[in-house]
């Protein structure tokens, strides 16, 4: 039998923190006395970040005080007090290693069950004032975890906690946190997991995903075989003006051996001496046959593009261009159900190249190609995308002039009659992908069967941080300039030399105003796991669990290198 220790509240507040306002409720004080306890929170207390903690799944969060001995011990602390770890409740007896995932316990008058582990968060480090804490919770098994709220009622220091229920399958806290955050992991414990009703839908989500990635079926052409590290030369041998804003290039090694096959739908990263000082550097979708051993990438002319422009105006057959390897995961994948290829202006190019793999393999799945643009002098790729779909046994095209129809809306969405179980691939316009995600949405098509493209720097994922005003463009940093290794960010358009003055790449891109991606800043919820495009890092503070080859966990790394991010 475990007791309740304290019961612990507070409201959100707005912190400063690393030149930011924070928002968040991870300031936690014990209170005396009766308290309520209601279906997704406790009189008195509030989350700042709603997004990852609260509501029904995450009503009450729970820490151990034997946990707080540990952590005094291993952390050289005697200031540690109920509260500091941002619960709710502090108890004894309930260890993480031995509460299991549905548990049910009666504390006072209320009912509670187990529902996930402690969300990584980099806000218990501001708390504790220990950065490395999310990594520490997670390596040393100590999380804590989150209580659904069974039946309401008063709870109080003091008060006895009776186990009234074991979960399915006794899946302890510590043993479902290490199979969502450290390697190792193995499949039949992941089915277990997913077979527990209480765990929260979204890690019951992370779990299927992750099943899904150890079950799924190949892709629909062999990963590429022979792809390089860095950059290198390649050799423009034609260039073909597809529309009067449209220029494809056409690229070859430069001794002539067959390129390695990109999957379809990836694009190039490209480099261009000669366009400015320093290079600069863009990425360009490949348009052309994956399988052709060359590359071909169409180049929209942007007004107030320098690459595009330059592009346009200076490529030509026996130019060279420096290329990285095809990378991207915006790709075709095999199967037999319906697949719907949907594309505003230069977004057509990635699904052309997937329309191209498709017509290679001699498909006979439903195709739908569903194309947008301003009128019949605008629509690139016209009679080669006519010539793919007369190659295809069940494939059908409608094309979109937005000059004279305006712009598609639900009710077109809904009148093209698309089968619900298509996989859709869609790249254009931000705003034109997020119409249409939530339009075939509304007409019955699984989210997770839309699969987009977005070249533009990606979404922050800032949890707590409150925007104070409009988003600035990426700009070098304050200060004195770096003197070490350069860092490209690739989607935003930057290159800085990095400084020891920075802890961590995160860091850097943070005071240059780059989108960035967080939530641990420790090296354990990956995400903000970037690609690397060329070079190296090293890292200066040793993740859980490293990413995949060509990736790397900018909160936790530095440059070893002149180092190229997808950032």
């Amino acid at each position: 039998m475990g007791k309740l220790v304290s019961v612990n509240v507070g409201m959100p507040k707005d912190l400063r923190w690393h030149g930011k306002t924070v928002h968040t409720g991870i300031w936690k004080t014990p209170v005396a006395g009766p308290v309520m306890v209601r279906r997704i929170n406790i009189d008195g207390d509030g989350q700042g970040d709603l997004a990852g903690h609260g509501g029904e799944q995450r009503a009450v969060m729970v820490y151990q005080s034997e946990s707080y001995d540990y952590w005094k011990t291993y952390l050289g602390r005697d200031d540690l007090e109920p509260g500091h770890f941002g619960e709710n409740f502090t108890v004894t007896g309930l260890a993480d290693d031995d509460v299991c995932i549905g548990d049910r316990y009666r504390i006072g008058d209320a009912e509670f069950e187990v529902t996930q582990p402690r969300v990584t968060c980099f806000r218990v480090g501001l708390r504790l004032d220990e950065p490395e804490m999310p990594n520490l919770l997670v390596a040393h098994h100590r999380p804590g975890f989150y209580f659904r709220v069974i039946a309401e009622g008063r709870v109080r220091a003091g008060d006895d906690i009776v186990r009234t229920r074991r979960g399915r399958h006794e899946l302890s806290v510590a043993d479902v946190d290490a199979l969502l955050y450290l390697p190792g992991r193995n499949a039949e414990q992941l089915r277990k997991a997913v077979d527990v009703p209480a765990l929260s839908p979204g890690w019951q989500q992370s779990f299927r995903d992750m099943l899904a990635g150890q079950e799924s079926a190949a892709p629909a052409v062999a990963p590429p075989i022979g792809g390089w590290t860095g950059f290198r030369p390649l050799r423009v041998t034609r260039t073909c003006r597809e529309s009067p804003q449209v220029l494809s290039v056409r690229l070859e090694s430069a001794d002539g051996t067959a390129l390695p096959a990109p999957l379809p739908g990836q694009y190039l990263p490209v480099r261009l001496p000669g366009a400015g000082e320093p290079a600069p550097l863009r990425s360009y979708s490949l348009s052309g046959d994956p399988g052709a051993g060359v590359y071909r990438i169409s180049v929209k002319r942007e007004d107030h593009g320098v690459v595009s422009r330059w592009l346009h105006a200076n490529v030509r057959s026996g130019s060279v261009i420096e290329a990285a390897a095809p990378r991207g995961d915006f790709c075709l994948t095999e199967g037999s159900g319906p697949v719907v290829l949907f594309s505003a202006g230069i977004g057509a190019t990635p699904v052309l190249a997937m329309l191209h793999a498709l017509s290679d393999a001699g498909s006979g799945r439903d195709i739908w190609w569903l194309h947008t643009t301003r009128n019949r002098e605008t629509e690139a790729f016209a009679s080669e995308v006519g010539g793919l779909l007369t190659s295809l046994p069940h494939a059908r095209q409608r094309v979109f002039y937005t000059e004279t129809h305006g712009r598609l809306d639900q009710d077109a969405i809904a009148a093209l009659g698309l089968p619900t179980d298509a996989g859709v691939y869609l790249c254009g316009p931000t705003q034109f992908m997020a119409d249409i995600t939530k339009y075939l949405t509304a007409v019955g098509i699984d989210p997770a069967h839309i699969h987009s493209e977005l070249f533009g720097a990606l979404p922050a994922i800032n949890p707590g941080v409150v925007e104070t005003g409009p988003r600035k463009r990426p700009h070098p940093p304050g200060g004195t300039p770096g003197t070490g290794p350069s860092i490209t960010f690739a989607r935003s358009g930057l290159i800085v030399n990095w400084s020891p003055d920075y802890r961590s790449i995160l860091d850097l891109a943070e005071a240059c105003d780059v989108p960035t991606r967080f939530s641990c800043r420790s090296g354990v919820c990956h995400v903000c796991v970037a690609g690397v495009v060329a070079g190296t890092a090293t890292y200066v503070q040793s993740p859980l669990e490293k990413p995949g080859e060509g990736e790397v966990l900018i909160c936790s790394a530095a440059p070893q290198s002149d180092l190229v991010l997808d950032l």
